[in-house]
């Protein structure tokens, strides 16, 4: 009777995750992710923003920058990667520098002015 559980107990585990932003990927298999918290300071009880980043392993390059994910607690994998990519929740929107997919003709840039030489003697 134990063997017999619902799927969504079998998912769940007792792993520590956190959802946050995406602000590096240019390492192998590695994200930066940056988590924000909102919490009362302790004496004034005004609401700050506290931020944490973390390193998560990211086995098929699949989060860019930008990107909200989830990470998952595991254990290490260097000295500072603890975390693993759960999944990807929203992806950002990406901004090309390739003009030729909408449509404009990229050409060489000309100076607008020319600067102007200084004569002697007047």
């Amino acid at each position: 009777m134990a063997d017999t559980k619902t799927s969504s107990q079998a998912e769940k585990s007792n792993k520590n995750e956190k959802v946050g932003h995406v602000v590096a990927n240019k390492m192998a298999k590695t994200i930066v992710v940056e988590v924000t918290r909102r919490v009362a300071h302790p004496l004034y009880k005004r609401i700050v923003s506290k931020r944490k980043k973390f390193y998560a392993h990211d086995e098929e390059g699949r989060a860019n920058v930008g990107d909200v994910v989830r990470i998952i607690e595991c254990r290490p994998m260097s000295k500072l990667k603890r975390w693993r990519l759960g999944e990807v929740m929203r992806k950002a929107v990406q901004v090309t520098t390739d003009l030729s997919s909408i449509g404009i003709q990229p050409g060489r840039e000309e100076r607008a002015s020319v600067k102007k030489k200084k004569t002697k003697g007047k």
